[in-house]
């Protein structure tokens, strides 16, 4: 039996190592409420109380600044089952190893996110295959998804992500 094939998810051509500013959502398997619970949502301001594995992966999504001198994590919000963030990739002018890719960063993001989770349960699949990039191209983009990021928690019961 032959599987489909895999649609490519990158924009043609484009180098995900240069500098940029990139939104990327990743997800949990199966959209499984792996990483937190959204509480207080409505007129009160929602509180993101982060799981364990919440908190596994928040540290490595900070940790990715200390991984590689290149990346930093301008904005992030770890939902209960995806996460936001903002990249942004800033390449070295000088130096023998070349700056990571999009992929590459969320690649070691999820490895070591998993290897710890594992840790804690070993029969838990965390993450969706490949992950969600957007290019930001402007001031009006990075404002919209930044704003965007800020509010998400608050507006979670009409995610697209939502799973009670």
């Amino acid at each position: 039996m032959e599987l489909p094939k895999r649609k490519p998810t990158r924009l043609k051509g484009y180098n995900y190592s240069q500098d940029g500013y990139y939104f990327i959502i990743i997800c949990t398997n199966k959209r499984k409420n792996l990483f937190s619970n959204i509480v207080g949502q409505g007129l009160a301001p929602a509180e993101n109380k982060l799981y364990p594995f919440g908190k596994i992966a928040e540290q490595e999504l900070q940790d990715l600044e200390k991984r590689y001198q290149e990346v930093k994590i301008d904005k992030y919000v770890i939902m209960p089952n995806h996460i936001h963030a903002i990249v942004v990739i800033k390449s070295k002018t000088a130096g023998a190893s070349p700056c990571p890719t999009l992929s590459d960063l969320v690649c070691t993001f999820k490895s070591i996110t998993t290897h710890k989770c594992r840790l804690l349960n070993t029969d838990v699949k965390i993450w969706q295959t490949s992950f969600h990039d957007h290019i930001i191209r402007d001031e009006t983009d990075y404002m919209k998804i930044w704003n965007y990021i800020d509010t998400n928690p608050q507006k979670w019961d009409e995610d697209c992500f939502y799973i009670e």
